[in-house]
């Protein structure tokens, strides 16, 4: 169940912390920018990208072929398997205010296959972007207290609460199971923690794979590994790290990163969320230069981790006929 003890938030994370107070928010937002006390680095880089394979994305693997993951930037993926074909944090929209793209989506609405469904981990607006959702139209699944907020734009959600799951697909046969998160949500001025933020773990008959949503760095990973059994592949936030001081709380690092897969036991890291929008100090292209370095120096192997291309698609498939037998749930 989510943890629900705060006096203040209608939810708080696991280890009961809370989101940043005014003041913080402050500091970070216009005194240290004012100050001087900001690390200044380029708006846009070259991140790569190539041309999603629209050909191969219009019929999903069918059950048992494994999984396919395509990275349509940030953190919205296109994962199909078991003939499912499911969209996590769908943002289509070309600026986030005034932030703007670094890199065009790879897919548009018009190119997807049939969307079985819509995944939201959490509700900013760089993970939950109602025209996207709307222009896809298909049902969503998202964190506790999303319905209502759904409703309201004549959107229709299944909710769950941490733990909790729900089957997708003509026979059921995808399960997709909400997870903790170290994170925290807003869409206004007084929703703060309002509604349940956290990650998803999406698996058929033959294979399992984990995105994360925003997340700091926390003890839950290790959790998460094992009570889902082992993951096949597992979608990780490496950018929005700088500075730490404020960051930290809410997203990870590189090096982070790279423990929370070690956490996770999972089989295979694959990098996300960098390089599409400019939100934090540190240049849109370095996260990847970190994370190869954290890699090597922990000397892990080299063919586990994956630093796709913007339209890229990934296959994963488990190591074993079938990734439920056997396992706690």
């Amino acid at each position: 169940m989510s943890h629900r003890s705060s006096e203040r938030f209608r939810f708080v994370n696991v280890d009961g912390s809370e989101p940043h107070s005014l003041s913080a928010v402050l500091r970070w937002a216009v005194l240290d920018r004012v100050r001087g006390r900001r690390r200044s680095s380029p708006s846009s880089a070259a991140v790569p990208a190539v041309p999603a394979d629209l050909a191969l994305l219009r019929s999903p693997p069918a059950p048992g072929e494994g999984a396919r993951l395509t990275w349509i930037g940030h953190a919205s993926w296109l994962v199909q398997l078991e003939g499912v074909s499911l969209l996590i944090d769908p943002v289509f929209a070309r600026s986030l205010g005034p932030v703007r793209r670094n890199v065009p989506p790879a897919l548009e609405p018009a190119s997807l296959p049939f969307i079985d469904a819509q995944l939201v981990t959490h509700n900013h607006r760089d993970h939950l972007d109602v025209g996207s959702l709307r222009a896809v139209g298909r049902p969503i699944i998202g964190g506790l207290g999303l319905a209502s907020f759904f409703a309201g734009k004549g959107l229709g959600c299944t909710e769950l609460d941490w733990w909790a799951e729900t089957r997708v697909g003509p026979a059921s046969q995808v399960t997709v199971r909400f997870v903790p998160s170290q994170h925290w949500s807003r869409r206004g001025l007084n929703d703060a923690n309002e509604t349940l933020w956290g990650g998803f773990v999406v698996e058929g008959s033959s294979a399992r794979v984990y995105h994360s949503g925003d997340t700091a760095y926390f003890n839950g990973f290790a959790e998460i590994g094992r009570r889902a059994g082992v993951i096949d592949a597992a979608m990780l936030p490496i950018g929005a790290y700088d500075p730490a001081w404020f960051m930290s709380k809410q997203h990870m690092n590189p090096e982070e990163a790279v423990q929370a897969f070690v956490d996770l036991g999972a089989r295979r890291f694959v990098a996300m969320h960098w390089g599409t929008f400019k939100l934090t100090d540190e240049p849109l292209d370095e996260p990847p230069i970190r994370l190869d370095a954290e890699w090597a120096r922990r000397g892990l192997d080299p063919s586990a981790k994956s630093v796709p291309a913007i339209g890229e698609t990934l296959a994963v498939r488990a190591a074993r006929p079938s990734v439920a037998a056997g396992e706690e749930r």
